[in-house]
């Protein structure tokens, strides 16, 4: 049996953007695929920097120090253990795989854990823009794309941007489309199917001369002659 195929859409809300500098993650969003299908499975955890949230942060996603100072730290077993847990051996999907990956190495990284490999992500902005070129590849600009509501985004949040993100993705793999659309359009590629071609010669009949002599005595009894029998006008 094919063992089935586990991702993981992930995002992170950070103190910034320099994940090599003093910038920490302050919340972790991430949701379960299970064959391309959102399980109901997800993992939120806030935390605390141990250091203060500028007031850009605060402004884009709503997060202010105060929110977490009850928070555990990312190297706290309720984090680190919790959300690698949650991970196991799984694939991530974030939209700007680099920043992520960055920022959760980075964390793994000063509780000594081993880093995620690139190997292990996928990058929405690039398959976006390969299946775009030139439009816009920000998240809510495939949500527009794909009519995926933003009505409750009025900030941003880890997991309501990870379960945007598992959409848009599903979305970007062929989402509706990779249903069979049988009343779809026409395939007009080079890849298209060719009609098939008539035979240059009928191939001969099957029927046995007894079978076609017991076919016309049956049609005797039925009275009036059939109606393919009858001379047209």
């Amino acid at each position: 049996m094919t063992e089935p195929i586990r991702e993981i859409a992930f995002d992170t809300e950070t103190t910034g953007f320099d994940f090599n500098g003093e910038d920490r993650v302050v919340e972790l969003g991430a949701v379960e695929l299970i064959n391309h299908v959102p399980t109901g499975k997800t993992f939120r955890q806030l935390v605390h920097p141990r250091r203060k949230v500028s007031e850009a942060t605060i402004r884009i996603t709503g997060i202010t120090d105060e929110m977490l100072a009850d928070q555990p730290h990312f190297e706290a077993p309720e984090v680190v253990d919790a959300f690698l847990e949650f991970l196991g051996d799984a694939t991530l999907i974030a939209h700007n795989a680099a920043f992520d990956r960055g920022f959760l190495n980075a964390e793994l990284a000063r509780c000594g854990r081993k880093p995620i490999p690139p190997l292990r992500w996928i990058d929405t902005v690039a398959m976006a823009k390969k299946k775009f070129p030139g439009a816009p590849a920000s998240l809510d600009a495939l949500c527009k794309r794909f009519d995926v509501s933003l009505e409750s985004r009025t900030l941003h949040g880890a997991l309501l941007d990870a379960q945007l993100l598992a959409t848009v993705y599903l979305e970007l793999l062929g989402g509706r489309a990779r249903a069979f659309a049988f009343d779809g359009p026409v395939n007009t590629t080079k890849t298209a199917r060719k009609p098939a071609k008539h035979r240059p010669k009928a191939l001969p009949p099957r029927l046995l001369s007894s079978e076609e002599a017991a076919h016309l005595a049956h049609l005797d009894t039925l009275g009036a002659p059939p109606l393919w029998t009858k001379p047209t006008d």
